[in-house]
């Protein structure tokens, strides 16, 4: 069998022949999703998994390579929105319980508005009126009725919340603000929970 030429290259031109066939595969992931972290662990992945001596001058497995990589990051992506989805329907359900156990006259918001804190975005500036409204509404019940023992009602602590809810979409701000805001939001979920049965479950 005689030595195809093509595969006679020195190593100083395999070398950037296999460096051309990822480049090429970097920026068709990142040019499709936008997301160059991804397709420079995609793009290094596909690299180790080139066999020692396989000739790159010619790479009929990269069109493969390059669709089972974009099939798994939209896999990836869908699953994470569905699941982030879900964990924001169940924070509006909580919530929204606690709006029906105030008496409609002290609520600073319908309860049904909650719900529009699933829209992306929109929720960042959503969220202020949503908790702020609701310890609002328990301030103003508690008050009609004599009671000062439940001070703000949480409302500084829904505040900031809320603005560490913010900070944590600003890249290295959000390694910190990310966590905080989690735990806060466990925080002002549960204190409002004493808040309502405080009350008393009451169905409108």
């Amino acid at each position: 069998i005689l030595p195809n030429p093509v595969f006679q290259a020195s190593d100083k031109n395999h070398h950037h022949s296999r460096s051309g066939a990822l480049n090429l595969f970097f920026v068709r992931l990142t040019s499709l999703l936008g997301l160059g972290l991804t397709g420079f662990t995609g793009g290094a992945l596909a690299q180790d998994t080139i066999p020692d001596g396989f000739p790159t001058g010619f790479d009929p497995s990269q069109p493969a390579v390059d669709a089972v990589g974009v099939g798994i990051m939209l896999v990836a992506i869908l699953v994470s929105v569905v699941i982030g989805l879900a964990i924001v329907a169940v924070i509006c359900y909580f919530v929204i319980q606690n709006y029906k156990a105030i008496p409609p006259e002290h609520r600073k918001m319908e309860p049904g508005k909650v719900w529009l804190m699933m829209i992306p975005l929109f929720n960042l500036y959503w969220i202020f009126p949503v908790f702020l409204g609701l310890a609002d509404s328990f301030k103003s019940y508690f008050n009609s009725v004599g009671d000062e023992s439940v001070g703000d009602c949480n409302r500084q602590l829904s505040l900031w919340y809320c603005i560490s809810a913010c900070c944590s979409i600003i890249p290295c701000l959000n390694y910190l603000a990310g966590p905080a805001s989690l735990v806060l939001l466990i925080i002002v979920l549960v204190k409002a929970s004493e808040l309502k049965k405080k009350i008393g479950a009451v169905a409108y």
